[in-house]
């Protein structure tokens, strides 16, 4: 297949990255030139502009969005509405709020394009071991996809979930678990460095990967950050959120669902900015770790 991919920042590029490797042919698209001049290097079809994008493909084209949610997607999703023709798909594949969704489905329906939108989960090790894609909006829309969906995502990590909404509703209480799983392990690793026996942390997080019940991909994250730097001294406590945590909160308090430990979790975010304990050097740096380099952008 053929697609645009716009937005080429940590997560953009390496989508567009894996689908090369997938044998697709990839446009990109960025506002900063030299993303998308590496990223011609590497084998993609550079583009100066959206609609210069859009013009290199054949039709019915694709448009995959990735660039920072809010106002950014919301203006390529305006300019996209101006140039994309019946059949045409378009992809939000950002950190969108679900509440948007069936909205903008309907606005791009009544022009003959179909919209998706899909959350992805993995963090930049999505490139090497491919990410958990969860799609939502018009199911024929999905089924044309699957290829390429298949070429991005791990092993069984892949589902269209319903309609419009349905994708960034299951990444956006994706995410504010994982505020709670982080905030668990941070806290719990503070508790271990302040051990009256001396407790080695690293040594604590190695030993806790294997056979523990709490076991999971955030400890050996957890693990690779506390081997590079155990005392955490170079690391700000702060990390900005992406808005997940706060639409979770919004969505709980609106179906009256107690959800305390999400709540908990983003407020302990939030007083990172104004605290710089142990726990939140470690919160932050775990999420630079599968975040990638720094910069605003979708886990």
């Amino acid at each position: 297949m053929e697609i645009a991919v716009i937005g080429l920042g940590r997560m953009g590029a390496n989508v567009a990255r894996r689908l090369m490797r997938g044998g697709h042919r990839v446009v990109g698209f960025d506002a900063n030139a030299a993303k998308v001049e590496a990223l011609a290097a590497e084998g993609a079809t550079p583009a100066a502009s959206i609609a210069d994008a859009l013009a290199k493909l054949h039709a019915p084209r694709v448009a995959w969005v990735m660039v920072e949610a809010g106002d950014p997607t919301r203006a390529v999703l305006a300019e996209l509405r101006t140039r994309l023709e019946p059949g045409d798909i378009v992809i939000d594949a950002g950190n969108s709020d679900w509440r948007e969704d069936a909205g903008r489905a309907s606005i791009f329906a009544a022009t003959g394009v179909l919209y998706l939108d899909v959350g992805v989960a993995g963090g930049v090790q999505g490139l090497t071991d491919g990410w958990c894609l969860m799609v939502g909006g018009d199911k024929g829309a999905s089924d044309r996809m699957k290829n390429l969906f298949d070429d991005l995502a791990a092993p069984q990590g892949l589902a269209h979930l319903g309609p419009s909404g349905s994708g960034h509703y299951a990444k956006m209480v994706h995410n504010a678990v994982e505020y709670g799983m982080m905030e668990s392990l941070a806290e719990g690793f503070e508790l271990v460095r302040g051990a009256p026996q001396g407790l080695d942390v690293t040594q604590v997080a190695n030993l806790w990967r294997h056979g523990s019940v709490v076991r999971s991909w955030l400890l050996d994250v957890t693990h690779a950050t506390l081997k590079k730097d155990t005392k955490l001294d170079g690391d700000s406590a702060f990390e900005p959120d992406s808005g997940e945590g706060r639409w979770a909160v919004e969505t709980a308090i609106a179906q009256e669902s107690p959800c305390t430990v999400l709540a908990a979790s983003l407020f302990a975010r939030f007083r990172g900015s104004h605290r710089d304990s142990y726990a939140e050097r470690l919160q932050a740096a775990l999420r630079r770790e599968f975040s990638g380099p720094a910069g605003p952008a979708p886990r």
